[in-house]
């Protein structure tokens, strides 16, 4: 699933009006689509986007911690990160650091498109659906931190291969620390209750293309071919919740980043996630999160 905003060069400036920032190339070694290094006091993707204000990318962050505890936002969910545990943050995600230096540990940011596309369906680069706090056994986090600090040795080591090969072997070796990463989020007993079908998939991807047009489970069974039940049962067991409360849930989500990156008008971010009447749009938003859009916008101000 690729994330629904179309980039306008390094400005960042997006259709939809939400400030998205690039992937830094210019700061990469060599300029390919990736880097990896210590995380520190100062780090930041781009002059303009102080970290601990709420921004979004268009490109992957894996940070392996090595100190914490750490509290970090993520699509306006906070997480807490100690010392061996993962954040996954995916491209469109929302977030913002917390004012401390307490960020110890290895970052990875990488291109969307820096991987083959056979690459990213078998890494789950985009699968949205699993949480982005990752806490290995002691056994995986030896295995990721050995795949993580053998990819950091060969993308500083820019002078025993032509830049060609020397891309290659990150690639390759990106692959595997990505597939370890996967095996990781896709097994976690907070990640999925069941196993992710292809009903569930088919729908979730459905959901991610249409959801500010449509908010019907009737209309998503009937357009997949599934019977309601059917749907019903597929969601249940993948994600534990109804597929009404899948659908509301991306809508809220859409609706928060709105709100958090724009002057939209209340009703226009109300139109844009599928609601033409701005009371209703009120409503629902007040359902789900307890606070009025107009709330929401100002805590975050």
């Amino acid at each position: 699933m690729a994330d629904r905003t179309t980039q306008h060069g390094d400005s960042g400036q997006a259709v939809d009006g939400i400030r998205t920032f690039p992937f830094p190339v210019e700061l990469s070694v060599g300029g390919v689509g990736m880097q990896t290094g210590p995380m520190e006091a100062g780090r930041t993707w781009h002059a303009e986007a102080p970290l601990e204000r709420v921004h979004r990318i268009d490109f992957h962050v894996v940070m392996l911690f090595d100190d914490g505890p750490v509290r970090h936002m993520i699509d306006f969910a906070e997480y807490e990160a100690s010392a061996g545990d993962l954040l996954w943050i995916r491209p469109g995600q929302v977030h913002r650091f917390s004012r401390t230096d307490g960020y110890r540990g290895t970052v990875l940011t990488m291109q969307p498109g820096f991987l083959p596309r056979a690459t990213v369906e078998a890494t789950g680069l985009y699968r949205y659906d699993l949480p982005p706090l990752l806490r290995p056994d002691a056994p995986r986090l030896a295995a990721l931190r050995a795949s993580l600090a053998q990819l950091r040795r060969e993308y500083e080591d820019t002078a025993t291969l032509p830049l060609s090969l020397h891309t290659a072997v990150l690639r390759h070796s990106l692959t595997a620390f990505l597939l370890r990463l996967a095996h990781l989020a896709a097994s976690s007993a907070e990640a999925a209750r069941g196993p992710s079908d292809t009903t569930f998939t088919l729908f979730r991807d459905a959901v991610e293309r249409d959801f500010a047009t449509n908010h019907s489970v009737s209309a998503y069974a009937d357009s997949l071919g599934y019977s309601r039940r059917t749907l019903v049962r597929a969601v249940r067991a993948a994600t534990g919740e109804t597929p009404k409360s899948f659908i509301d849930k991306r809508v809220v989500l859409e609706a928060k980043r709105l709100l958090a990156h724009t002057d939209l008008p209340i009703g226009r971010v109300g139109a844009a996630v599928g609601f033409p009447d701005a009371a209703n749009f009120s409503k629902f938003f007040h359902q789900h999160t307890d606070q009025t859009p107009a709330a929401f916008r100002a805590e975050l101000r």
